[in-house]
């Protein structure tokens, strides 16, 4: 087997057991216990992550993704004031035990927007500001925990208006992280609800 696909295949390994969290140390670890220096990109790591959960979650997968998504839709439709969108595995369609349901809506107050989810029914662990460098720039946005009855985690980030409409690249499918709008999500569920969205070639 190719080297770089070895490392790949351990590296996914790696994340599928939480033995590590991020791709960068995944990467790193399975090369040296594997003894090889070339290292495969993110995207080659998502791919054999993506082939190992087919094979250990099998059927039971493509329900989950089913029913995480029918519960993104339940969390959007009172958020609908605030342009939510899908993002993270649940739009990917890659989510697997232990994925959380990530969206992003766009709104000055994140109290409001907690304030909304409340007022539907939904328990609302806390709001929590984040920031993080991107090309050397701080960038802070409010993240609001949600735990659902189906026990799912569903992570609301609130952005401001201003931002509606900029999509950042993925780090790890190379791609922009575009995702689902409310209507979208909607319609796929009509359609093909266990599609994925993912790019045909290799990432950074």
């Amino acid at each position: 087997m190719d080297p770089r696909r070895r490392v790949a295949k351990e590296a996914a390994r790696l994340l599928y057991t939480g033995a590590v969290e991020e791709y960068k140390q995944a990467k790193e670890a399975a090369a040296r216990s594997l003894s090889v220096e070339a290292l495969p990109s993110n995207y080659e790591v998502a791919m054999e992550l993506d082939l190992l959960v087919e094979e250990v979650e099998g059927e039971e997968r493509k329900k989950l993704i089913i029913r995480m998504r029918e519960a993104a839709l339940k969390v959007m439709r009172p958020l609908a004031d605030y342009d939510p969108r899908l993002i993270g595995s649940v739009w990917r369609g890659t989510a697997r035990r232990g994925s959380d349901i990530d969206i992003t809506v766009y709104a000055y107050w994140p109290e409001e927007v907690a304030g909304r989810l409340e007022a539907a029914g939904f328990s609302v662990e806390g709001i929590e500001e984040i920031t993080i460098l991107k090309q050397g720039r701080p960038i802070s946005s409010h993240h609001i925990n949600v735990r659902l009855r189906e026990g799912y985690e569903a992570d609301v980030t609130v952005r401001s208006p201003e931002k509606k409409g900029e999509a950042e690249r993925c780090e790890i499918y190379g791609d922009l992280k575009r995702g689902l709008t409310l209507p979208e999500l909607e319609k796929l569920m009509r359609s093909d609800p266990l599609r994925k969205f993912v790019p045909r070639r290799r990432g950074r």
